[in-house]
């Protein structure tokens, strides 16, 4: 029995069925590559979803991990560390907000985000100001999967088999300014976005719905609050998607590439929000512990340093445009959406799209299909124009082999973009 299969064996006895996991073991990494257990390299495209913003055996981390790892890893919140203070400070001043807690996760910076906002509308009416306790979310939302960020999420799969979920959330439909200013109404604490949503597919918010969103609170005291888990930490080439906007969040939650693939979130927020908070309301066992703020203090020091925010830029818009012109050549392809290196091609079918994505991995390149039609695209910043170009080369062969070209003529002209 090889070691996969004595895996498999072994987790199909002791584990809960959560996962529908591709039979791959793997056992190392280094840059933007994974290494199977025969030594077999993957080009990841999809950095554990999105959360290797530096790739695998990066330097910086493997210094701040022996470094830390040496001193402290964890003492508990009740104490103080060096850490916290350092990477807040880092965090608020690239946020432009003033105050962060740290979690462990995306979906505990989400619990507490909804949390915080209850807490600002309670103080907001023991101040005389009449403002409810419920969420407005939108259609094709993700934001976790604990009860209150599941209660937030749109699909009813999700939802449905934990029914009763968090009440009091209704769904705006996806960027749609008029059923956003109908529902819209002081019974609303806070707005809940994704200036592009992930899990969703990819999909940005425009200008004229974050604007009325922002709008909308402000007319009110409610929230604004953001989710960057995916898109923020300069996924998008900024530090924050909704720098792209030039709108402020009340609250912003991250996390994903946060630590480099250490366990850590943060909700950032704004002086006023801060107020309604006080020691006792909320806590966390592990969350902004030594080792895990020092691996992240590393990791935003490195994407500044090697101007990785540049990186995403360029290599993101050269992505960009070489999947559009695979677009022009692949009926199959509906649309080309994202920023920076979070994008995704549409497919005018799921079969397709799952077809694609096994295909990519014979050709040992990692992607995923979301929202069932949507590949997604979510490599290490450190990715290259060649790594790009052998994605590109891979994608145009599957799906010139499976479903033919729109164009044969364009098609013989091989691909050029850039």
């Amino acid at each position: 029995m090889s070691r996969l299969d004595a895996i498999r064996a072994a987790e199909a006895k002791l584990l809960l069925s959560t996962y529908d996991r591709n039979p791959i073991l793997f056992v190392g990494g280094e840059g933007v590559h994974l290494v199977d257990e025969n030594g077999d390299r993957y080009l990841d495209l999809l950095s554990g979803i999105g959360v290797n913003a530096l790739g695998y055996r990066h330097p910086a981390i493997e210094e701040a991990l022996v470094r830390q790892g040496r001193t402290l890893i964890h003492t508990s919140n009740l104490y103080f560390h060096e850490g916290q203070a350092e990477l807040a400070l880092r965090l608020t001043e690239r946020s432009g907000l003033a105050r962060a807690f740290f979690a462990n996760t995306g979906t505990e910076a989400w619990e507490g985000a909804m949390k915080f906002a209850r807490a600002h509308a309670g103080l907001l009416r023991s101040e005389g100001k009449q403002i409810g306790t419920k969420f407005l979310a939108l259609e094709h939302s993700f934001h976790g999967r604990t009860f209150g960020s599941v209660s937030t999420t749109h699909k009813a799969k999700y939802r449905e088999p934990f029914a009763p979920v968090v009440s009091g959330v209704d769904f705006v439909l996806f960027d749609d300014v008029t059923d956003l200013r109908a529902k819209f109404s002081n019974e609303i604490c806070a707005i809940l976005v994704e200036a592009i949503q992930g899990e969703g597919g990819i999909r940005p918010l425009s200008q004229e719905f974050l604007a009325e969103a922002r709008k909308l609170a402000d007319s009110t005291g409610a929230l604004l609050i953001i989710d960057e888990i995916q898109a923020g930490l300069g996924r998008t080439g900024k530090w924050f998607a909704y720098q792209y906007y030039d709108i402020q969040p009340d609250i912003t939650t991250v996390a994903k590439p946060l630590a480099g693939g250490i366990p850590l979130g943060a909700v950032l927020c704004t002086e006023e929000v801060a107020r309604a908070i006080h020691p006792g309301m909320h806590g966390t066992t592990f969350g902004g512990g030594p080792l895990a703020c020092a691996v992240a203090i590393a990791v935003i020091d490195t994407i500044e340093k090697d101007q990785l925010l540049n990186n995403a830029t360029q290599v993101g818009n050269y992505f960009m445009d070489g999947l559009r012109t695979l677009a022009k050549r692949h009926e199959a392809i509906t649309e080309v959406r994202g920023k920076g290196l979070m994008l995704a091609a549409e497919l005018d079918s799921a079969d397709l799209a799952k077809k694609v994505v096994a295909e990519m991995l014979k050709r040992h390149i990692l992607i995923n299909c979301t929202s069932d039609t949507v590949l997604r695209f979510l490599p290490p910043y450190i990715l290259t124009r060649a790594h790009v170009d052998t994605a590109l080369k891979a994608l145009d062969e599957i799906l010139t082999e499976h479903v033919g070209t729109a164009h044969s003529a364009a098609a013989a002209g091989g691909i050029k973009h850039g």
